[in-house]
């Protein structure tokens, strides 16, 4: 150890930047995700939205955007394009017509057996065990909701 004070170098290294570990880990993680996802024919964002949707069908946009860290006004496009493709329904909310709800389809409910395998190819590619998997994604989501405080 030595007295001598960091040099603003020293404090600039970019293997030492939590956030390029995460930026760098997406990439690779879009690389294993991409052939998975092309053969659904759904981008990653849209998997996570029928995801949210295989987990709790019927819920609002706002909702739904929550559980996705998205606003309204990302969220709408995304789910168009599943709408189009027959995955989905968006249909004003009977009580509340400023709410708008989501709601699968048969065809989207179909594609949840399709995808199925997706988080298997996925943990084995990190090469980590379950339960390092769930303590990695804890603390990652530690790390989220202090940010966004």
């Amino acid at each position: 150890m030595t007295d001598k004070p960091a040099t603003s170098d020293e404090h600039m290294r970019l293997d030492d930047f939590l956030c390029f570990a995460v930026y760098s880990t997406n990439h690779a993680f879009n690389r294993i995700y991409k052939p998975l996802l092309d053969a659904l024919d759904l981008t990653y964002p849209q998997y996570l939205t029928m995801v949210a949707l295989w987990q709790k069908d019927d819920q609002t946009v706002g909702s739904l955007g929550e559980k996705l860290f998205l606003e309204s006004s990302t969220l709408t496009p995304l789910l168009k394009r599943l709408e189009a493709m027959g995955h989905l329904r968006r249909i004003r909310d009977a009580r509340d017509e400023r709410q708008v709800r989501i709601q699968l389809t048969e065809a989207g409910r179909a594609l949840e057996e399709k995808a199925k395998s997706v988080p298997r190819c996925i943990l084995e590619a990190t090469g980590l065990t379950e339960e390092t998997l769930q303590t990695l994604k804890n603390e990652l989501a530690k790390v989220r909701n202090a940010m966004l405080r």
